[in-house]
């Protein structure tokens, strides 16, 4: 008989995510057991109960996701919930805090799709500035497209020296070059457009972080995507529906939140299925959901 398929949703977080537990039931888990407030030391036990107690076989029906909202802790849970493990004892696991990973991937991943169709080439070399950069999906999608190849800036939007121990961090972490530059008034944002070819905007909801008139101002600026549905939106005159769509009076490229976001659920949920349908068992961060939204836009 098959064994029930369980995930185990570790997030140091108060409450798991309904949003990750619907994903989960639709990818076809029968059981999702969330763990709640869970601190890094713990993990390790965590995930040796959930590997001692089914046989080798049975752990191919089990998973452990991670959550919360912080991208270096969920990497730290990840990587410390791998080590607890050995063969034959080894089951799935996938982080993805907040849908930092999934929602960066996709949207990294988009701007890829419209920078080749547009202008027949990808991120490698592109001028990558991120508003919002030391938030999740911010910081996750500056270290996606850096290890495409971009020269990414991080955009301050107070103080400069946030995001340069933001960046000095992410450099030392994830072994990437990051950049930064302000952007604390719409002078300097003005500025930085000028040097930009590609224009991330992941600002907190509701917050407009650039106009038409500064992307219109831009010689070089190609493209931008925002993540941001909430009214009004982070980037003027971008469509929460756009996918590569011209922005009125600019000649400017631009993608909007639910685009990305259909791509990060179609995302996630492959990454989900690939836990209980994968022989081996998978390790799922940032990187393998940069690389399932580019695959299923290539299809």
């Amino acid at each position: 008989m098959q064994k029930t398929a369980i995930l185990h949703l570790i997030t140091a977080a108060r409450n798991a995510s309904p949003f990750d537990v619907n994903m989960a039931f639709d990818a076809g888990f029968d059981n999702i057991m969330p763990y709640t407030q869970v601190a890094l030391s713990d993990v390790a036990a965590l995930t040796q109960d959930a590997i001692f107690s089914r046989s080798p076989s049975g752990l191919k029906r089990e998973g452990i996701f991670i959550g919360g909202r912080d991208i270096d802790l969920a990497m730290d849970m990840l990587n410390a919930a791998a080590k607890a493990m050995f063969p034959p004892f080894q089951i799935s696991l996938f982080a993805d805090p907040s849908g930092a990973f999934t929602t960066a991937a996709a949207m990294v991943a988009k701007v890829e799709q419209h920078l080749r169709k547009q202008h027949g080439a990808g991120l490698a070399g592109c001028r990558v500035s991120v508003l919002g950069a030391t938030g999740p999906v911010g910081g996750c999608a500056a270290i996606i497209a850096a290890h495409a190849g971009a020269e990414v800036s991080l955009v301050a939007h107070a103080a400069l020296a946030d995001v340069q121990n933001k960046a000095a961090a992410y450099q030392q972490r994830y072994a990437v070059n990051l950049h930064c530059v302000d952007g604390s008034s719409d002078a300097a944002k003005t500025a930085m457009l000028q040097h930009s070819d590609v224009l991330l905007c992941c600002a907190a909801a509701g917050i407009q972080v650039v106009s038409v008139a500064q992307m219109a101002a831009s010689a070089g600026l190609k493209l931008v995507a925002d993540v941001n549905a909430v009214p009004p939106t982070g980037a003027e005159g971008v469509d929460v529906m756009a996918d590569g769509v011209p922005v009125a009076g600019t000649q400017v490229l631009g993608i909007g939140a639910l685009a990305i976001g259909n791509l990060k659920y179609a995302t996630q949920h492959q990454l989900l299925k690939q836990m209980l349908s994968a022989e081996t068992p998978q390790r799922l961060d940032f990187l393998s959901a940069f690389e399932t939204a580019r695959a299923i836009l290539a299809d």
